[in-house]
């Protein structure tokens, strides 16, 4: 029997998670049919989308109200098409506002297997969001390793199958030496400055990540400061950076061919003593290449007094969640300042070590030295359908 799978993805992060998942399936239950929403990178491992992935993607950064009926009418034809191709599960891939509202109607006319790739931080805030989300969600594909109970209580099943970061390519010595030749670095010492990917943290952290470095420069002019720029705030970035200390270099994914934007990043990462950072997934990145760091953010008055009262955890960076630790310095909300994040930049610089146990054992308890997670994904999948593969698979 040919095992059939719908899946779909919302924005390019689940596009990529997609993607993955489908080798893995491939690769394990080989004949495997698709059919969802999807974009490029899933598209390359053969699904035909429904419509273009990107229609949800601009929905996710749009007012959400002038969008309103077309999306909801995508999400009525998502339904429509999983019930009329009766698959033998549905994968949705995060973007839960889009994705469970589709489950929600497949649920309510159907008994298709739903699975959920990307747990809701509900050990942060919301813990009602797990209850909300068994109603619809059969298994959930967990990145994190401390997830999973929070999924079952809930009534869900639930997998850790590690995070996609530990499969991203790793710099070569090559691709560092080429970085550094390309923009003039020489042997200088490198700090990283990443403000966000998203206009509104750009436009909330770069006027203080600027006057910090500035502080910071002053104190160690010999640092190259880099910035890799996501690709919605290159122009953004450029104009914030003309601010910002002298000789700050822009990688920009906007007029650089991917493919080396890609190394030139990886090489950034790699080559890099020291980073400043916005709060995220980033710091899961940072700490794969090592990268001793500064996280710092600010939010909305609103946010922040929200944030307070209903959070459930001391500290926003995963680094420290994962390894049990606090060694990663925040600078958050009203201690978000100049003076603050340069003072951060300079202990962290004085005694780099203090962070290495910390993201050695960050690494190795998401994944790292394992199977990729897109194949753990697939395999927890099969799993649960139960669907016996061969170890030898992985």
């Amino acid at each position: 029997m040919t095992l059939r799978v719908f899946i779909l993805a919302g924005e390019p992060s689940g596009d990529r998670l997609g993607a993955a998942l489908m080798r893995g399936l491939k690769t394990l239950a080989p004949g495997v049919r698709f059919d969802g929403v999807g974009g490029a990178q899933m598209q390359a491992e053969g699904l035909i989308s429904q419509f273009p992935m990107e229609e949800l993607s601009v929905m996710g950064i749009a007012e959400i109200l002038p969008k309103y009926f077309a999306l909801k009418r995508r999400i009525q034809e998502t339904a429509d098409a999983v019930l009329r191709l009766k698959p033998d599960v549905m994968i949705t891939i995060d973007s839960p506002d889009f994705s469970l509202r589709v489950a929600k109607l497949v649920k309510e006319n159907s008994t298709i297997r739903t699975v959920h790739y990307v747990a809701p931080s509900v050990w942060a805030w919301r813990p009602e969001r797990a209850e909300k989300m068994a109603k619809v969600i059969d298994q959930v594909l967990a990145l994190l390793p401390f997830e999973p109970p929070y999924m079952e209580a809930a009534g869900m099943d639930c997998d850790f199958v590690g995070h996609p970061v530990v499969a991203e390519a790793k710099a070569t010595e090559a691709e560092i030496a080429d970085f550094r030749a390309t923009y003039g670095i020489g042997e200088a010492p490198v700090l990283l400055a990443l403000p966000g990917s998203r206009r509104s943290e750009v436009g909330r952290l770069a006027d203080v990540f600027g006057a910090a470095l500035i502080r910071f420069r002053a104190d160690h002019p010999g640092h190259r400061i880099v910035v890799p720029a996501a690709a919605p705030v290159a122009a953004l970035l450029r104009e914030k950076c003309a601010d910002w200390p002298d000789g700050c270099l822009l990688l920009d994914p906007t007029e650089t061919e991917s493919t080396i934007f890609a190394a030139h990043k990886r090489a950034a990462f790699a080559t890099a003593e020291l980073a400043l950072a916005a709060s995220g997934t980033v710091s899961l990145e940072l700490a794969a290449s090592a990268t001793p760091m500064v996280i710092a953010y600010r939010f909305n008055w609103l946010t922040w007094q929200i944030m307070k009262r209903m959070a459930l955890i001391d500290t926003v960076t995963l680094v420290n969640l994962v390894s049990d630790s606090r060694v990663v310095p925040e600078c958050l909300g009203p201690e978000c300042t100049a003076d603050r994040i340069a003072a951060q930049l300079n202990a962290v610089l004085a005694a780099p070590d203090q962070q290495q146990d910390a993201m050695r054992l960050t690494m190795e308890r998401i994944g790292a030295g394992g199977a990729a997670p897109g194949l753990r994904a697939a395999r927890a999948v099969l799993d649960r359908l139960g669907i016996k593969t061969s170890p030898a698979a992985s």
